[in-house]
């Protein structure tokens, strides 16, 4: 190879490096733009935000380890998703992990802190305060329903998917991803009918 192709060769790698590296900085602050909505999905799951943020971390190294295999013009934030969903499946779902009651207490108050600062349109106090325990309550009551009626309920309703966006990370039809989304808020109604039975008589 003589010296003038050796330059065109070299130019030719340098110039395909800088691409692959604009292009995976543009899809890192892609992925950065769904933190958010990731580690509120993680939270419903896991219950713990020491955990939630562990599964939202986990899901951001294996997006960008593999981001080749992501099609440009998809939907990313579904794409996050099954990726959470998958790594949260494996790894706490199947492992059957049990929390003590002074983790779920200690739980209870993270989850509470971080919905504080979630944005509402100027609610007053007393809203405050019932959004915080409706939310406790609401998550308490999914750790309660059965994994194949909480995961559309997450998706769907806490993570604002479409139903054909959690039929693909459920890998099932969607007319089974709206039964079970159906069975599910009426166990979480269930579970919930006491206390908002109180709430609207306080």
């Amino acid at each position: 190879m003589d010296t003038v192709t050796a330059l065109r060769y070299n130019d030719g790698t340098v110039n395909d490096n800088e691409d692959l590296k604009v292009e995976r900085e543009r899809f890192s602050s892609d992925v950065m733009s769904h933190l958010d909505h990731l580690y509120r999905v993680a939270l419903y799951l896991v219950k713990n935000e020491d955990e939630a943020k562990d599964c939202v971390q986990e899901t951001c190294a294996r997006a960008l380890s593999s981001y080749r295999q992501f099609s440009p013009g998809s939907n990313l934030k579904a794409w996050l998703t099954r990726i959470l969903y998958n790594f949260f499946f494996d790894t706490y779902h199947r492992g059957k992990r049990t929390v003590s009651v002074g983790a779920r207490q200690e739980a209870d108050e993270d989850s509470q802190d971080y919905l504080e600062n979630v944005p509402a349109d100027n609610p007053g106090p007393e809203t405050q305060v019932l959004q915080r325990e409706m939310a406790a309550k609401i998550q308490d009551a999914l750790q309660i329903i059965p994994e194949e009626f909480r995961g559309p309920i997450v998706l769907i309703d806490m993570g604002d998917l479409s139903y054909a966006e959690a039929a693909e990370i459920l890998s099932c039809p969607i007319g089974t991803v709206r039964s079970r989304l159906s069975r599910g808020r009426r166990l979480l109604q269930r579970h919930l009918s006491g206390y908002l039975t109180l709430a609207e008589t306080g």
